[in-house]
């Protein structure tokens, strides 16, 4: 029965609308910190561009952006994406339903063409992506070579970024998600652009993505290290 109730559309879709709720609440009980704090305005000339971040490190994603900057967003076709789809459509963000794969008989089913050429069209229209580097399921903080393929396509640059929050709960998942909890100071942090040539050969896309996996884990620690200190500073701890 539970099996049966975790694929009903109706079910994920109350599920989605509740953690968007729960989402808004942790941004009004939380305080946030961009690092550099003038990276937004940076960013500005590179619009549109692609954010990729971590899996498990992308469920504030929705508040790290100017209202005024269309963003779409690749989630994979599962029940958990279903959810997460939901959740990022309720707070103004489009929606990709696509995801990478590991293994070349898995794009197709994960329907990772479609969203690589659907991703393709937002980034012409103006739309910034948002998606993460690793792919499902693993390893875990492993850049995968597709956000490298968009960026060569699409001639945009990839943005490094994470996001995180003093107060959190982490799961035993494959992507060690982190889920937000409310009260929190939150960091946001940055990376420099990304660029990916057009006419890149495969031992210079190899070194970029090894580039994005280093700035990506940079990144995130930053994101922490702010997320910490401030947490420190209020409790007193050292």
């Amino acid at each position: 029965m539970l099996k049966k109730l975790g694929r009903d559309p109706r079910f994920l879709k109350a599920l989605g609308h509740l953690m968007a709720y729960y989402l808004l609440l942790v941004r009004k009980t939380s305080t946030f910190e961009i690092d550099p704090s003038a990276r937004l305005e940076q960013m500005e000339p590179h619009l549109p561009f692609i954010a990729a971040m971590w899996h498990g490190q992308h469920f504030l994603t929705p508040f790290a952006r100017p209202d005024t900057v269309p963003v779409s967003v690749m989630i994979s076709r599962s029940a958990d994406g279903q959810i997460n789809a939901v959740a990022a459509e309720r707070l103004g963000i489009g929606t990709i339903r696509a995801s990478g794969a590991q293994q070349a008989h898995q794009i197709k089913k994960r329907g990772g063409l479609k969203g690589f050429i659907e991703a393709l069209r937002c980034l012409r229209s103006g739309s910034v992506i948002a998606m993460t580097a690793d792919v499902p399921k693993g390893p875990a903080r492993k850049a995968g070579m597709g956000i490298v393929q968009l960026a060569r396509h699409s001639g945009r640059p990839i943005i490094p970024m994470a996001i995180a929050s003093s107060r959190h709960y982490d799961f035993s998942s494959w992507d060690k998600a982190s889920l937000n909890l409310p009260f929190s100071h939150i960091g946001v942090t940055m990376g420099e652009p990304i660029f990916v040539p057009s006419q890149a050969s495969d031992e210079e896309l190899e070194a970029l993505r090894f580039q994005l996996e280093d700035s990506l884990n940079l990144t995130t620690e930053r994101a922490y290290d702010i997320a910490k200190r401030r947490k420190g500073q209020n409790t007193g701890e050292a």
